[in-house]
Formats: C-alpha cells, sequence, structure tokens
C-alpha cells in the first residue's frame, strides 16, 4: 500500500498521499488533493501549502502554484524559493523577476539563497536596469558578503556584456573560485581582448587554480565568436599541451575557427584527433566537420564524415545540405533532402530553410518556391530566416504573386518588421519590376542597415532610375551608415545605365579615400563595363593592365561583350583568348567571340569557334524567358516547338509581324549572325524567347494586362523594337529583365532610351 503523509492540524489529523514520493501521479491527482485539502480547510498551514506548490511546479503547473501563494497570508521565502527554482529553470525568465518583485513589495525576504536565481533571470534576458538594482538591494541587505551571491552578480554582469563593472565586482571577492574567473576570461574573449585574457588566465594561476574545462572552452568560444580565429587555435593547442582533454564543444568551437580561416591542413590534423578521442558520433562536431570541409571544398571528406557517423541525425544532414549548396552540389542536396523524407526524418525549420537557400542560390528558383510551398503543408512554420531565402528566387524569375504571398505571410507572422524580411521584400520587389512597391517597403521599415540602403540603390540602377539612387546614396551616408563594396558596385551600376563615365570615375576614386572601401575585382569590372558601354574600349583595356590584381573572368567579360556590340575583333580576340584559358567550359565566350566573327562575315571563324566548342562538348545555351500568369510561372526557351501553345503563339506572331511591315518596321535581320538566307533569318528571329513569352503574355491575359518578362541573356535589337511595338498597338505596359537591366515598354518608347 502506498505510503501516507500525516498532516497534525488544530481541529484534526489528515491522513492524504505523499504526492513527493509518487512521480507517477499526475498533475490531475495534485489537483484532486488541492481539492480536497481546500475542502478541510488545511490551506492556511504553510507547511502543507509549501509541499503542495512544489508538487504543482513539478508539473510546470505554475499558475496554480502562483494562486496557492497568493492566498497564504503569510508566506514564507521557501514557498518564493520553490516556484522561482522551477521558473529558472524552464527559462522563464521575466516570471521570475515579477514573483521576486512580488516578494520584495510583500516585505517576505528573509534569506540569501533567491539571489542567485533572480540575478540568472537578468542574465537570461538582459535585463541590465533589474540587474543594477538588484546589485543595489543585495549591497543594502548586506547578502552581497556572500560569496555565493557575488560570483552571481559577476556572471549576470558579463552575460549582460557590462564587462567593466562585471570586473569591479570580480576584484571584490575575496576568494573567487575557477567558476568565476572562467565566465570573466570568456567574456572579454569575445570582445578579443587578448591583453586582458592573458593577465587573468595569469591571476588564475597565482591562485593555485587550474583552469578547467569549461575555462578552456569559454575562451575558445569567445575568441571564436570575436572573429580572433588564430587566437581560438592557438587556447585549443595550449590546452592539449597542457593535458586537458577536449570534449564536444571544444571540438566543435576550434573546428568553426579552422573553418572561417580555412586551414585545411590544421582541420584534419584536429578531425584525426576527433577520431582518437571518440567523438565520430557526436552530432554536433560531425555537422562542424562538414561545414569545414564543406567551406574548403572538400567535397568527398564532408561527404565521408557524414557516412561515417551512420544515421540520419538532423542536424548532421542540415550541415550536409549548407555544404552542399555552398559547393554548387544542388542535385546532391535535393537528394540527400529526399532521402530525409523517405527515411522519416523530423525535418525542422532549419532543414526547410536550407534546402530552399540551396535552390534559390543555384538558379533552381521554381523548386525552391514549391519546396516553400510544401514546407508549409507539412506544418513547418517558416521564419524570419527563411522568407529571406525564398524572396530572391521569386525575384530571380519575376514571381510577383508568390512574392506578395511571402509578404502577406510574414506580416501575418509579426516578422515584416525584421531588417533582413524587410530588405529581401525591397529587393524582390525591384526585380519584380515594381520598383514603387520596394521604395514603399524600404521607406516602411522601422529599422534599417547596410543591406536595405544597397537593396534600394541597386533596385534604382536596375531600373534606370540614376538620379534617385545617387540621391539614396547621399541620403544613406546623412543617416550615418557607411557604404561598403556592394553599394559601390550598385553605385557604379546606376553610371553604368546612362553612361555617366565622369560620375563613375569620381567614386571610384573616391571609394577608399573617403570610406576606406578598397576597390574589388567586381569594380574593376563595373569600371570596364562602364567604359566600354560607350565605345571608349581601348581605355577600358588600359584599365584591365593597369588592375593591381590580375583581372579574372568577370572583368574580361565585361570587355568582350562590349567588344560584341561595337564589331571590334582585335580586342574580342585578346579578351576571348584569356576567358578561353578562366573559363574553358563557359559556352558563352565562345558564342560572343563567334559572333564577332559572324558580323564581319567572316564564317570561316565561326565555323572553326563551334567546331571548337564540340571538340571539348559545350552547347550553346538556349535563349530562356520567364513570365507569370495566374499565380504560375510559365517558362518559354528560344525555337520552343513542344509548348501546347506554340502554334498560337507562331500564329499571332505572324499577325504582329504584318503589321509591323505595314508600319514600316522591318525586322532587324543583323541579329541573325548565322549564315542562312534573309527569310530564313526573319523565321530565326521569331523564336527568340522574349518574344515567345511576350505573345504567349498577350494571349492569356486580358486586353490592357500589364506583362512581366525575365530573360536570361541580354535583349537583341529586334526584339527590342519588336516589344516597342506591341506596347503601342496592344496598350500595354511591358517589363523585360535581362541580364544587365530593366526595360520598361509603354506607348512604343522604352524607358533605356534604346542605350542598353
Amino acid at each position: 500500500m502506498a505510503s501516507k503523509l500525516f498532516i497534525q492540524s488544530s481541529k484534526s489529523t489528515l491522513i492524504i498521499p505523499n504526492i513527493r514520493n509518487f512521480p507517477t501521479y499526475s498533475a490531475a491527482h495534485t489537483r484532486q488533493i488541492h481539492a480536497h485539502i481546500l475542502k478541510t480547510g488545511l490551506l492556511i498551514d504553510n507547511f502543507i501549502s509549501s509541499n503542495l506548490i512544489s508538487s504543482y511546479v513539478n508539473y510546470r503547473c505554475f499558475n496554480e502554484a502562483t494562486i496557492i501563494l497568493d492566498n497564504i497570508v503569510k508566506p514564507s521565502s521557501s514557498s518564493y524559493r520553490i516556484i522561482t527554482n522551477a521558473l529558472s529553470k524552464y527559462n522563464l525568465y521575466h516570471n521570475v523577476l515579477h514573483l521576486f518583485s512580488k516578494m520584495l513589495r510583500e516585505a517576505v525576504f528573509d534569506d540569501c539563497f533567491i539571489l542567485p536565481v533572480v540575478a540568472k533571470a537578468c542574465a537570461g534576458i538582459s535585463a541590465i536596469k533589474f540587474g543594477r538594482q538588484l546589485h543595489g538591494f543585495a549591497q543594502v541587505s548586506g547578502c552581497f558578503l556572500d560569496q555565493v551571491v557575488q560570483s552571481s552578480i559577476a556572471h549576470m554582469y558579463v552575460k549582460c556584456g557590462q564587462l567593466s563593472v562585471a570586473h569591479k565586482v570580480f576584484d571584490g571577492i575575496p576568494e573567487p573560485d575557477v567558476v568565476t574567473f572562467s565566465a570573466l576570461i570568456a567574456g572579454y574573449a569575445r570582445t578579443g581582448n587578448v591583453g586582458i585574457v592573458e593577465g587573468l588566465f595569469c591571476d588564475l594561476e597565482k591562485l593555485g587554480l587550474e583552469p578547467n574545462l569549461v575555462c578552456w572552452n569559454g575562451l575558445i568560444a569567445g575568441f571564436n565568436q570575436s572573429g580572433r580565429y588564430i587566437e581560438a587555435i592557438h587556447v585549443f593547442l595550449d590546452m592539449h599541451l597542457r593535458g586537458c582533454q577536449p570534449d564536444g564543444s571544444s571540438f566543435c568551437s576550434v573546428i568553426a575557427a579552422i573553418a572561417d580561416l580555412q586551414l585545411l591542413n590544421v582541420g584534419i590534423q584536429v578531425h584525426s584527433y576527433v577520431i582518437k578521442m571518440g567523438f565520430t558520433t557526436n552530432k554536433w562536431v560531425v555537422s562542424a566537420l562538414i561545414d569545414m570541409y564543406g567551406r574548403s571544398a572538400c567535397v568527398s571528406r564532408m561527404k565521408q564524415v557524414f557516412e561515417e557517423m551512420g544515421c540520419m541525425e538532423i542536424g548532421s544532414c542540415n550541415a550536409l545540405v549548407s555544404a552542399l549548396a555552398r559547393n554548387g552540389l544542388v542535385n546532391d542536396a535535393l537528394a540527400l533532402f529526399s532521402q530525409m523524407k523517405n527515411e522519416g526524418v523530423d525535418l525542422n525549420v532549419v532543414s526547410w530553410t536550407s534546402i530552399i537557400s540551396c535552390c534559390s542560390q543555384n538558379g533552381k528558383d521554381i523548386e525552391a518556391l514549391e519546396l516553400f510551398i510544401e514546407m508549409q503543408l507539412a506544418g513547418v512554420k517558416p521564419n524570419a530566416v527563411t522568407i529571406p531565402c525564398v524572396l530572391p528566387a521569386c525575384g530571380n524569375i519575376a514571381a510577383l504573386m508568390r512574392g506578395k504571398a511571402a509578404h502577406c505571410f510574414s506580416i501575418r507572422r509579426g516578422i515584416v518588421n525584421n531588417v533582413f524580411v524587410g530588405s529581401s521584400l525591397v529587393d524582390m520587389y525591384a526585380k519584380c519590376g515594381k520598383i514603387r512597391d520596394s521604395s514603399l517597403c524600404f521607406y516602411a521599415m522601422p529599422t534599417k542597415n547596410t543591406v536595405s540602403w544597397n537593396a534600394i540603390i541597386g533596385g534604382y540602377a536596375m531600373h534606370g532610375h540614376y538620379k534617385k539612387a545617387l540621391e539614396m546614396f547621399d541620403l544613406m551616408i546623412a543617416n550615418g551608415h557607411r557604404p561598403n563594396s556592394v553599394t559601390y558596385i550598385c553605385l557604379l551600376s546606376a553610371c553604368n545605365q546612362k553612361g555617366l563615365v565622369d560620375v563613375g570615375w569620381r567614386y571610384f576614386n573616391s571609394m577608399h579615400k573617403e570610406y576606406g572601401v578598397e576597390p574589388k575585382m567586381e569594380h574593376y569590372a563595373c569600371m570596364v563595363s562602364l567604359l566600354s558601354r560607350i565605345g571608349k574600349l581601348e581605355e577600358a583595356y588600359s584599365l584591365i593592365k593597369e588592375m593591381p590584381f590580375e583581372p579574372d573572368a568577370c572583368v574580361w567579360g565585361a570587355l568582350l561583350s562590349s567588344c560584341r556590340v561595337y564589331k571590334n575583333l582585335q580586342l574580342g580576340e585578346i579578351a576571348a583568348k584569356r576567358l578561353f584559358k578562366l573559363e574553358p567550359k563557359n559556352p558563352g565566350n565562345y558564342v560572343i567571340l563567334s559572333n564577332i566573327y559572324a558580323s564581319k562575315n567572316m564564317w570561316a571563324d565561326v565555323d572553326r569557334v563551334r567546331g571548337l566548342m564540340k571538340k571539348i562538348g559545350l552547347k550553346k545555351n538556349p535563349g530562356c524567358s520567364w513570365i507569370e500568369i495566374k499565380n504560375k510561372v510559365h517558362m518559354l526557351l528560344a525555337g520552343d516547338k513542344a509548348h501546347p501553345q506554340m502554334a498560337q503563339i507562331l500564329e499571332k506572331l505572324d499577325e504582329l509581324g504584318i503589321e509591323m511591315k505595314k508600319a514600316g518596321l522591318d525586322p532587324k535581320i543583323d541579329y541573325v549572325l548565322q549564315d542562312v538566307e534573309e527569310q530564313d533569318k526573319e523565321q530565326i528571329l521569331c523564336g527568340h524567347s522574349e518574344k515567345l513569352a511576350v505573345v504567349f503574355g498577350l494571349l492569356n491575359t486580358p486586353a490592357g494586362f500589364p506583362l512581366r518578362v525575365i530573360k536570361n541573356l541580354r535583349i537583341c535589337g529586334d526584339c527590342h523594337a519588336f516589344i516597342k511595338f506591341i506596347s503601342s498597338i496592344e496598350g500595354r505596359e511591358i517589363l523585360v529583365r535581362d541580364t544587365n537591366r530593366f526595360h520598361h515598354f509603354e506607348d512604343g518608347e522604352c524607358s533605356c532610351g534604346d542605350h542598353w
């Protein structure tokens, strides 16, 4: 028979079950006992009340426990301590502070044991104002003489980032223990203050205290968090030399530091140590190793680490998906994600966000949008990290309605004011052709960072609004935000849209002088493009030769593209020759050189280049355009014959072609760089993907409905003239975004002024 708890009151003796000794009892049983006690009127007994409170908090029934406390005429401090300890255990720190305030108002305080719990709560929610008041109360009440209280106050200041105050409290502790030393050392390590850390270590040893594992781990993690990666590695080495064996936390911190520095050889040595110490199945260490090898592009090693773990652990799976994405192995990442689903792995928000980000960053935008929908159907709620991962996919293919849906979701979830969500919305609307909505989102953001300003400046640049882009830069500076390298790329792109060479040079020359931003490869590429696009090819070539580092494919590609526009064979061959070495598998470079030859009717050289492509197994990337209709994104390929509406599209194209000729506008067959008859050239022009997408939009939307098209290549002159004509006779606003900029067609005119 179960034991009983005998309770003697002034009226009678009551026998009730001893609820503290029976873990199989449920909260419901406790409530039954509570009701029985209420009937007998014994709740006024502090001993009974304390036991009942203790039972309730064991089942996390904090409301019931607090109600009992409120009904005790003269509650003891032990009753408060029972509840506050339980609340602190479950990280309900706001409740701890509220209860402690109530305790003081009712003048119940009679011991110091509760103060460390309250200090921990202040640290947990960074309630520094309350923490200072607690510090003052401890001093006034005399509790501050207790070393445990002193240590807890010092810990609180460290956690709240008040290191100078924490140090003063620490200096007042007669015999500080290694735990308090560890907290202060880790705090200073997080700020990267090596000198003070070394001094504290010396003081620790002078007192005859040996640094424990917590101290070493705090030091390694602190240096890692402050960006002092070399120091973190040196501390790990020192720890090893002193005979202190690392644990999983030690390995995770040092591997993260190695990953940031991409010291592969050091990483392999630490990996060997991991194997020796038996941590190859530790999920945190495995995840860190996968990330480290992923950053160093060691795909085979990161896969091996994952396979040796021997199970589909969610954290390691997420790490591998991210590592595969970083190395452009999107198909492998999708296959792994599919395997995770098939094997019943409990996918969390990190899993879904990682694969969505992987697809969005690697050209699988439609898959990213489909995964976002699937994620919600699976009952996993996207968060403030997921939304900035899916919005770029919406922008990449102008999926405006999907982007708006994500915007609405952000509002419903209360994350729209997150600075990263807001910045992504600014970028998405700009890329979908809605620069006004982009601007509204920007001004609605309660807080802005450099990314936000870059997004709106880049948006205006993309739409050819160079004046607004430059104005936003001035406003950014006036608001106290420092520009970074991306800011200047956006500015130079804005200058590029209008051929503002002098303004571009001014920004390029001032970026380091005024804001300490060193010109990178991308900035030189922007200047080469700016000079080349207005025909200053020789000046652009001179800039390339004067660069302080070896030009990359981006720089030579900018020159080659303009050589095609201006039919400069000499510089085109020079640029192409460099590109063939830098990007031997990029078919676009071969096609551009071939087009330069074709523009000069050098058909033998055209055949030679195309033969070279065939020899190394390269094919020309087909023109591709996307258009969103009725919340669905449609993709059309150049020369596509399999599309279900192709017969209607071609019929409509013929009708529009006849109308153009009647208006005196002949097809620009110069843009067909193939050795075929004139009639065949006209037919080839009809198959360009942007034409197909626009006509598809005309056939599937009501009259006057605006059309938005995204093209994976630069729009050709014939298609540009064709869409200008359509915007006039159909009375449509048509937006086409190519690889260079946005073209707003309306009433037979284009926003680019025929300069792109």
